[in-house]
Formats: C-alpha cells, structure tokens, sequence
C-alpha cells in the first residue's frame, strides 16, 4: 500500500491536469471547426441548388447531384479534421508521432500507385458532378458512345444506348464528353429535292410546315421556335440539299423532327415536288452498240433460227 502511495505522489498531477486541459480544448477548438465547416457546406449548398434552380435544372436532379457533392467534401473534411486532432493528442500524450507518419507516408504511397486509376476516376467524377457537365436523363455521347445517362456516379457514368445496351464508363477515360440535351435540344435536317424544282418554293413550303407544326397544340409546345430554314447547303450528284433545324425542349427533338419529316413528306406529294432517287447512266463506248440494241438483234436473230 505504501508503494502505491509513494508512486501516486511521484507522479506529476501537475503536468497531468495540463495535458489534460489542452487535449479538451484541442477536441473543444475540433468540435467547433467540424460545426464551422458543416455550416459553410450547407451555405454552399444551398447556392449549388439556388445556381440549379435558375439553370432550370429539375429540382430533384439538382439536390441528388448536390447530396453526393456534400457527402464527399463532408467525409474528406471530417477525416482531415479528426485525423489530425488524433495524431496533435496522441502528441500531446507523449507517443512520438514521426514513425506513425513515416509509415503512413510509406503506405499511402503503396496505396497510391495500386489505386492511381480509382483516385483519377474519382476526382474526375467529382469535376463532372461539380461543373453539371451531365445529368441523368440526359442524352449524351461519351468517347463517341451515345445513349442516355441512366447513372452517375463518382468512379462510373452509365450510359443505355437505343439498343437497350449498358455502357460503363470509368470517369477518369472520358475524353470526349457531348450533351446533346442542355437546356435546349435541336433536330438538324437536310431534305434532298430534285434540280428542276424551285427551291424558293420548296423554302416557303417547308416554311408553312414548320408554321404550321409550331401552331399544333401537341408538337408546339415542345418547340422553342418555329424551324429555321437556312437554305440551300450543298448540290449533291441527284439532289438539291436544304438544310434546316427545329429548336426544341431537351430530349424532344427527335419526336419532332419525326413528326416535321412525316408532314414534309405529305406537303411535298401535295404540291407535286420531287424527292429524288439516285439515278446513274452507262456509257458503253462510241464503239459498241447500245445495250438494248444488241439484245433486241440477238433476239431476232433466236426468232429466225427457230
């Protein structure tokens, strides 16, 4: 009993109570960060869903891209703070922290030449998340793959192509990212008409579809405008080529090209104008009879011979 007194006056209460006081306000001074840092993440979350609902972004699109961004920067800032109070207490205590941090240093660098590949996805993944670039339910191409964005995640984005094909893209791979369907889509054509046609007159017909097509109450309000004619484009070997396009809601804009081509094609057999077909002539030689005159010799020739 008295060694254990003896010990307990050996021990430097003193020192002790100190440590003791600075470990609390080390995890006083975390606790505060941790609160100061998920307040400024929800201000800033508040302006990342205030930024999508003026880009007309749908508002549950718009907070699940602003969840999955939240929920990382809180767990990476959280595994900051924390890790470092850990390591200051364990400090604090006495424990020497430098083969600690060699050894983290050494394994880290282990890890990060074995995931390089996911750490690039990952950060790749938070830029695309970050800027917008896509969302799911857009149509897109990815690395010259389209379909629609059926997933994104921070490692993948999921594409599902016309075919009902799936599509996975690593994050870190995409090297050419197109939208076809932000904020505003448009259906691009060229209709081919004959040479003998009057292509002021073929423009006004078209015009007229168009007009008409935007006045529709189902196909109208799915426009933005009607169709914009910008005349003739190319002179192709057996056509005139007009080119146009139709400015549409996201995502609409083959629905209504289909319906635009379909009452085009009516309009055109209505007023007698020709879409023309390839046509091709062959040239036999100055010095060899027409096709069709050498078979009808041979022919009367079989008829004499009996």
């Amino acid at each position: 009993m008295e060694k254990v007194q003896d010990m307990l006056l050996g021990l430097n209460w003193t020192g002790y109570a100190k440590t003791g006081l600075r470990i609390v306000l080390i995890v006083a001074l975390a606790w505060f960060a941790t609160k100061l840092a998920q307040g400024l993440l929800l201000r800033f979350q508040r302006q990342l869903l205030a930024t999508g609902e003026a880009e007309g972004e749908p508002p549950s699109e718009s907070s699940k891209r602003v969840e999955t961004l939240m929920r990382l920067l809180r767990q990476a800032i959280l595994l900051a703070l924390w890790g470092t109070v850990a390591l200051v207490v364990l400090m604090e205590l006495g424990v020497e922290i430098g083969p600690i941090l060699a050894s983290a240093g050494i394994v880290g660098l282990a890890v990060g030449f074995g995931a390089q590949n996911l750490v690039r996805d990952v950060i790749s993944g938070f830029f695309i998340i970050l800027e917008n670039q896509i969302r799911v339910g857009d149509v897109a191409v990815i690395n010259g793959t389209g379909g629609l964005v059926e997933r994104i995640n921070f490692r993948t984005t999921v594409l599902r192509d016309v075919g009902g094909v799936v599509h996975v893209f690593p994050n870190g791979t995409v090297n050419t990212l197109s939208n076809l369907t932000n904020e505003w889509s448009a259906y691009v054509f060229d209709i081919g008409v004959a040479y003998k046609e009057n292509t002021d007159r073929v423009v006004e017909v078209m015009a007229q579809v168009g007009a008409e097509l935007h006045r529709d109450p189902k196909y109208g309000k799915l426009m933005l405008a009607e169709p914009e004619i910008f005349g003739v484009d190319k002179l192709d070997d057996s056509a005139v080529i007009i080119k146009g396009r139709i400015k549409t809601s996201p995502i609409r804009q083959w629905e209504v090209g289909r319906e635009f081509l379909r009452r085009l094609k009516l309009a055109f057999d209505h007023h007698g104008i020709e879409i023309p077909y390839p046509h091709r002539t062959l040239y036999m030689g100055e010095a060899s009879q027409p096709f069709d005159l050498r078979l009808r010799e041979r022919l009367q020739q079989e008829v004499q011979n009996g």
